[in-house]
């Protein structure tokens, strides 16, 4: 596909350098191609030339599936991104009509929704966002690079550079810098945006600098999750795609199956605050065997495995308030989840990566635009750029978030700030689950939030109250009891 033609550029945008080359750096770089000549991604990874898990992104290895709103921004960002995704293999379903939902143990009542979701592995995905990237022209990705901080202007007002240094496994390429002595290399930068992921260094870099920390809000819920795939077949569960069993107060244990090809299913178990699923064969299935649903159970009973069980764990989910600063390192920006990681089980992760992306992008256009034709010395639209990034960033995690770190609060044993109005909430959201396993609209909207489509208050809106309301006595029992 030819490369979209690129716009005018200002002047003092001219270098900009991305910290990481996961799917929060990768389109990051699509963002800032629009707008400056060159684009440097480094790496500290040796990067697979095939779809294939690595290191410094340990959770390849475990299910993913793309949110419909993940979908979406991807295709904004690359045109033709998600048929080339099913060309390659990865599925595509209706994820309340070609899959089972059991939330507080009731099975969300099946119906066409529109609401899509594509099964993919997380290096699948990656593999082609970063060949598209590579194909920018200006863009380069430089791998086996690990970068050791900023270097910034005497009064450490802003970034003019980043030190980095040489690991093994990389290819050894010359960036445009100089050498320090000691394999170490400064890279002249207009902007650096960290896409580095949890082990975010930026924080330690501000302070050393004289800068705030930023405040962080955690979530505590301990999550552990075990992965498996399996050969996938006509008559595996009934035909459909996948499956999510979600934990609820008093069975913080969950699973899910996803389609990540025709032939091939990913499972996966999880439990949180203290539940741990085994990684033996008799173990996960009969810690399958106690969720509420047969599904997961039954592919673990019948199905021919096709790898080893892989274990990961997640403490608890992060989230960086930069936008509560009251200064900020001109040039500088922290996105991905260097900015917020969610508890992995609600699959937000390279969907709120893609919509900062997208946030940054119209940004850089809006001020780029109002900038033609004006004189401006060469720092001024960097040191302004991060206080309106962050505040647009956190408006676009503010959703995944508030379902994330909500969804965990349900528990009593989770450590996070519990609000006063959480109680009435909880309550109603456990009325309303269990009022979507007979009435589909619901179960629709329900859905329709959780991939980001429809804002969190639309469950509450005035119909979808009246219709909990009226939601039949028998909806208020898990799945297969009695009226």
């Amino acid at each position: 596909m030819a490369p979209t033609p690129r716009p005018a550029r200002a002047a003092d945008r001219s270098h900009a350098v991305v910290i990481g080359a996961g799917l929060a750096g990768l389109t990051a770089a699509r963002a800032l191609a629009d707008t400056y000549e060159r684009v440097t991604v480094l790496d500290r990874d040796a990067l697979p030339a095939d779809p294939a898990p690595r290191r410094g992104v340990p959770q390849s290895r475990q299910l993913h599936v793309l949110l419909a709103r993940g979908a979406q921004a991807l295709e904004e960002l690359f045109p033709g991104f998600l048929e080339e995704l099913l060309a390659a293999g990865a599925t595509r379903a209706d994820t309340q009509g070609e899959a089972h939902w059991y939330l507080d143990g009731h099975l969300l009542r099946p119906a066409h929704s529109g609401v899509i979701s594509y099964g993919a592995s997380r290096p699948l995905v990656e593999h082609h966002v970063r060949a598209r990237v590579a194909a920018l022209p200006g863009v380069s990705i430089r791998e086996g690079t690990e970068v050791l901080g900023p270097v910034t202007t005497p009064d450490r007002g802003r970034v003019t550079a980043v030190r980095v240094r040489p690991r093994a496994g990389g290819t050894g390429e010359a960036g445009a810098g100089k050498a320090d002595g000691a394999g170490e290399e400064t890279i002249p930068a207009d902007l650096v945006v960290d896409a580095s992921g949890r082990g975010s260094r930026a924080p330690a870099w501000l302070e050393e600098l004289g800068y705030h920390r930023p405040r962080q809000t955690r979530v505590r819920a301990d999550v552990v999750y075990v992965t498996r795939h399996f050969r996938r077949e006509p008559h595996h569960i009934g035909g459909r795609s996948g499956v999510a069993l979600v934990p609820f107060p008093g069975l913080p244990r969950g699973g899910a199956i996803v389609s990540e090809r025709e032939d091939r299913f990913a499972v996966v178990l999880f439990g949180l605050l203290g539940e741990e699923p085994p990684a033996d064969e008799a173990g996960m299935l009969a810690y399958a065997e106690s969720l509420p649903g047969p599904d997961v159970a039954e592919v673990l009973r019948t199905a021919e495995p096709l790898n080893e069980p892989v274990r990961m764990r997640y403490p608890a989910s992060a989230r960086h308030h930069y936008e509560k600063l009251d200064r900020h390192l001109g040039g500088f920006l922290v996105t991905g989840d260097a900015l917020c990681s969610f508890n992995p089980t609600y699959g937000q992760g390279m969907t709120a990566a893609a919509q900062q992306a997208i946030v940054l992008r119209a940004l850089l256009a809006r001020s780029r635009d109002r900038g033609r034709g004006l004189r401006r010395g060469p720092d001024r639209d960097a040191d302004g750029l991060p206080r309106r990034f962050f505040r647009a960033a956190a408006k676009v995690v503010d959703t995944p978030w508030l379902l994330a770190a909500g969804g965990d609060l349900r528990f009593p044993e989770a450590e996070g700030r519990h609000g006063p109005a959480d109680a009435l909430l909880d309550r109603y959201l456990t009325r309303y689950r269990a009022a979507a396993s007979v009435d589909p609209v619901l179960g629709r909207t329900f859905l329709s939030v959780a991939h980001m489509l429809q804002p969190p208050a639309r469950l509450m809106s005035p119909g979808h109250v009246l219709r909990v309301l009226r939601a039949p006595r028998r909806a208020g029992g898990p799945a297969g009891a009695e009226s």
